[in-house]
């Protein structure tokens, strides 16, 4: 496997430019495993609802045996059962298994702390560390493959569908950001949607500027397609006065404006927590629009954030917004849900004693420890959309962030299964 990095990487975007869209990852991985000395090579993708994999394939019609297919793409799914594969993603570290004849290494694939996948090689001798740092580089590099090309086809988005998505369910996945984590030098940030039978209108955003973190989880009044579309004049009035420049007080006007104005059914309205981190202090100001409070979590205590009195976007044309700033500590979790998190049979959820109990987990795998709690209690399916956000604050802004392979490994700290 010497001088096998430089043949891998100088080959991997000439085939990923060479390829189509749809077959750009499948000639990656066959180029990847000619240069890794490989016998076998495939990626994994992770599905929508985060806890399973999802191996796509182009097969002849009738060879899928019970995968979903579409025309001749197939997609296996592979549910999360404690394996090397979801100890490879959770960890973000790579695993290898000894096997009868040859050796399985499993790297994950991710980007600034987002989990896109599974680099899965077959290897006819046990790989050394130089090798495996050697994969595990290959596997980050596919990461930007895969999101260069996801841009210009459907084939991925279909495989991460391991559900149907419902109309309401389509709109509503267009309102989200295009990545659910992300790690920097200051901060990690993660977020996560669990839906309801009916879609319940909830979104989460962020954008990172310069030296300013943006952020907002909103809650659209009501259920389907009508609330999709008010969550749309919601997110798309919100974005646009960000864009602009505008701050916290402008957006919320603008917003509340536009949902009062264009929002098809009479009432209809937006709660939302706004919020601009400023890297550069910890100084964050808020503003909650007839939303759940913030809670934060520091040195182990959760306590709500007490922000100023606002009504939801949209109830009222002539509505006043005001806003309030903390400065975050070094340590500190900040963390927004919506009303899903905390209604009917989701009320039993004892959501302080949960943050507590997961305050040292990666945002990413907190997010998903929460959502399976409130699917324990509210579940199997949830009578609302229950959302969250959670922001880690180190501070430290404009140092470069450490990583490896796309992820911070000092701060991956997780939960593995039983």
């Amino acid at each position: 496997m010497q001088n096998s990095q430089g043949r891998a990487l100088a080959g991997m975007l000439d085939a990923a430019e060479a390829a189509s869209p749809v077959e750009a990852v499948e000639a990656v991985t066959r180029e990847v495993g000619v240069a890794l000395g490989a016998s076998a090579v495939s990626f994994l993708i992770a599905d929508f609802g985060g806890r399973a994999l999802v191996r796509l394939a182009h097969v002849p019609i009738g060879d899928a045996g019970g995968s979903r297919q579409h025309g001749d793409e197939v997609a296996t799914l592979l549910p999360f059962d404690g394996s090397l594969a979801e100890q490879a993603l959770r960890t973000q570290t790579v695993q290898v298994v000894a096997r009868s004849d040859d050796w399985m290494v499993l790297a994950p694939v991710t980007e600034r702390g987002e989990v896109i996948g599974l680099l899965e090689m077959a290897l006819p001798e046990e790989p050394t560390a130089r090798a495996l740092g050697e994969i595990a580089r290959t596997a980050h590099a596919l990461a930007f493959v895969v999101i260069a090309n996801r841009r210009h086809t459907d084939l991925f988005e279909w495989g991460q569908r391991t559900t149907p998505f419902t109309l309401s369910a389509e709109i509503q996945r267009r309102l989200l950001p295009g990545a659910f984590t992300c790690e920097a030098s200051a901060f990690t940030l993660s977020g996560w949607l669990e839906p309801a039978a009916s879609i319940g209108g909830d979104t989460f955003d962020y954008s990172l500027a310069r030296d300013v973190l943006h952020f907002s989880v909103t809650d659209a009044m009501g259920h389907g397609v009508g609330s999709a579309l008010t969550a749309t004049l919601g997110v798309g009035s919100l974005r646009n006065t960000r864009r602009r420049g505008a701050d916290l007080v402008e957006q919320a006007d603008t917003a509340n404006a536009a949902v009062a104005e264009h929002a098809g059914v009479r009432g209809s309205y937006v709660t939302a927590v706004l919020g601009r981190l400023d890297l550069r202090t910890g100084v964050c100001a808020m503003l909650n629009a007839g939303h759940v409070p913030p809670l934060l979590v520091r040195r182990g205590e959760t306590q709500p954030l007490r922000l100023p009195g606002n009504f939801p976007l949209g109830m009222f044309s002539e509505a006043e917004f005001l806003h309030q700033e903390i400065t975050l500590q070094p340590g500190d979790r900040l963390v927004v849900v919506t009303d899903g998190m905390l209604e009917r049979n989701a009320a039993n959820l004892d959501l302080p004693g949960v943050l507590g109990a997961i305050s040292d987990l990666h945002p990413r795998e907190a997010v998903r420890a929460l959502a399976d709690a409130v699917l324990e209690v509210g579940g199997p399916t949830l009578a609302d959309d229950a959302t969250l956000l959670i922001i880690d604050w180190y501070g430290g802004h404009g140092t470069d962030r450490r990583s490896s392979a796309g992820a911070d490994l000092e701060r991956a700290s997780v939960a593995l299964p039983e």
